[in-house]
């Protein structure tokens, strides 16, 4: 029943942390799974501290026991180790604190390690997180390389001497981070997604060398895959080595084997490059001279021709045709002239032959009236009429004496 409280009515600390407690009393033990994060056995003491964290959430509880209870699995049990603990609330009204009551601790062996990673593994594919087709690619050369690793570890020694022996202008956002251990995801996560929004990180590796399937584990995490998957810069996977397999190298954009691998999947050698051009450039060369050859060929082989080699022998050759064609036409021509010459000398002789003036030069003359009227008969004239008479060289003037029709 809710309890009745007013401002004028409070009730005190001590009274709301009992009822707490009650409340809390009422639970019963339940079986709790978590990483160690902090483990504390004081010497002679009868109790064993300890914190349950999951890094999934970065929720922590602290957990008692009898040191019997944590004698039983001491050997096998560190900071780091993940445990499943059948443990009941408690509550501790003088501090205000909740912890778990631990009865017994059990440590999660490899095997049932291995059947939740590939349960997990199986749930993120249905979902498509590992699809192929989210892959990007890796820039040729990155403007920027972000570096997730731990300090000073052997696996950022091996990415930036491979890469800078690679490519010595190559440049780092490094971020160390914890690599295993109940701290190890939430600052991987953090650092991913700080390089993320840089916008001058061009590529993403994340290294750490090998391990045990525990020390790898926090890589194997759920949030850690989803924060991957999310990420708009790409990932490079480089966790312990080839055998080792995390569910990150499945959700990165490129697994690589190793960290030194990693370093030359993200910056490419800067000698081999130089080859590269160089064997480019050789091969461009000898195209361009065996195209430039040939050409030279085809060409030597047009002007060997006939047509080429003499170009003025065709007009050597037009000319004579040309000028036995000249003289061809004006022989032609010629003829065509003599013959229209004689036509028309022969048409001015009949055309002479029968002109009026000819006859008047063989004697003849025409008789003109006055009206100008040609005389034809003897009876159109009358005695004393005065006629024209016209010659060939001229005319003159004549006066009828008499007609004489008879004659």
């Amino acid at each position: 029943m809710a309890i009745q409280t007013s401002p004028e009515a409070p009730i005190p600390v001590g009274e709301v942390s009992k009822l707490i407690g009650g409340w809390i009393d009422r639970l019963g033990a339940v079986w709790v799974e978590g990483q160690i994060a902090q483990l504390s056995r004081r010497p002679g003491a009868g109790v064993v501290f300890l914190t349950l964290r999951d890094p999934s959430f970065e929720v922590s509880l602290t957990v008692t026991c009898f040191r019997r209870v944590f004698d039983e699995v001491a050997d096998v049990v560190s900071e780091g180790t993940r445990v499943v603990v059948h443990a009941k609330p408690s509550w501790y009204a003088q501090r205000g604190e909740l912890s778990l009551r631990a009865a017994e601790i059990r440590p999660i062996g490899v095997g049932e390690l291995l059947v939740k990673l590939e349960q997990l593994k199986k749930s993120l594919t249905a979902e498509g997180l590992f699809d192929a087709r989210h892959k990007r690619r890796l820039p040729f050369l990155p403007h920027r390389v972000g570096l997730v690793t731990g300090r000073a570890s052997a696996a950022e020694r091996d990415v930036l001497e491979t890469a800078r022996h690679r490519w010595p202008a190559v440049r780092f956002a490094i971020r160390n981070v914890a690599v295993q251990g109940p701290k190890a995801v939430p600052q991987v996560i953090g650092a991913i997604r700080e390089l993320d929004g840089d916008p001058e990180v061009d590529v993403i590796i994340v290294a750490r060398g090998g391990g045990s399937v525990e020390d790898l584990l926090p890589f194997s995490d759920e949030q850690l895959v989803r924060a991957v998957s999310a990420c708009r810069t790409p990932v490079v996977s480089a966790i312990g080595h080839e055998p080792d397999s995390p569910l990150l190298d499945l959700v990165a954009d490129l697994r690589s084997r190793t960290p030194t691998h990693a370093a030359k999947d993200v910056v490419p050698d800067v000698g081999e490059e130089f080859e590269r051009v160089g064997q480019l450039r050789d091969r461009a060369l000898r195209c361009v001279t065996a195209f430039l050859d040939g050409q030279e060929r085809g060409l030597a082989d047009w002007m060997s021709r006939p047509a080429m080699a003499y170009p003025h022998r065709l007009v050597e050759e037009r000319t004579d045709e040309v000028a036995e064609l000249v003289g061809r036409a004006r022989r032609c021509f010629g003829h065509r002239l003599d013959g229209a010459t004689a036509d028309l000398e022969h048409t001015r002789a009949r055309v002479l032959a029968l002109s009026p003036a000819a006859t008047l030069r063989r004697g003849y003359a025409v008789l003109q009236r006055t009206d100008g009227a040609v005389v034809r008969d003897p009876g159109e004239v009358a005695p004393g009429e005065g006629l024209r008479a016209r010659v060939a060289e001229g005319e003159f003037q004549v006066t009828v004496n008499g007609t004489d029709a008879d004659q």
